[in-house]
């Protein structure tokens, strides 16, 4: 790919490709529809607005998720946030996803530092290094993160799932 300057006049493709993916990731985070929703839209808007020069892929994919986890932080600290009662849904309400699993609903039950790092890990398909990366962390940390969130799965799924 090569340096890519993304703006408003090219940044379409970019949102198409990585939207999915983003709203998943910050559903495992907030486990809100809609605050998930407003999350990523707010990250395409960071990155329009950003006018940014990319060097890769990667580098595209690396800046969405860090900007949009750290959406998701902001949404948390902020004062409309903090004022207002959290009310819980059933995920099988609002995560329009095809592949819905017992694993997958494990994973939502997970407190959200594990379920962030497992869902970048499986999900994304991302290596600890580029997690900790993202996340700004240890990679060491990372690793006892994704251990425990395995061993809280194996525990909740009750060894029904030994790849876990």
């Amino acid at each position: 790919m090569g340096h890519q300057l993304i703006c408003a006049e090219n940044c379409e493709p970019i949102i198409r490709k990585y939207s999915d993916m983003l709203f998943q990731l910050t559903y495992a985070k907030t486990r809100n529809f809609e605050h998930a929703e407003d999350v990523v839209q707010e990250t395409f808007i960071k990155l329009i607005k950003a006018n940014k020069t990319f060097e890769s892929e990667e580098h595209i994919k690396a800046w969405l998720i860090h900007v949009a986890i750290n959406g998701c932080k902001s949404l948390w600290s902020s004062a409309w946030f903090s004022r207002t009662v959290e009310y819980k849904e059933e995920a099988s309400m609002i995560i329009p996803m095809e592949e819905k699993s017992e694993v997958y609903y494990a994973i939502l039950e997970l407190p959200e530092k594990y379920r962030v790092v497992i869902h970048l890990y499986y999900y994304e398909d991302m290596s600890v290094r580029e997690i900790a990366e993202i996340l700004k962390m240890k990679e060491a940390s990372v690793e006892t993160r994704i251990h425990r969130a395995r061993g809280l799965l194996r525990n909740k799924l009750k060894g029904d799932y030994d790849y876990v």
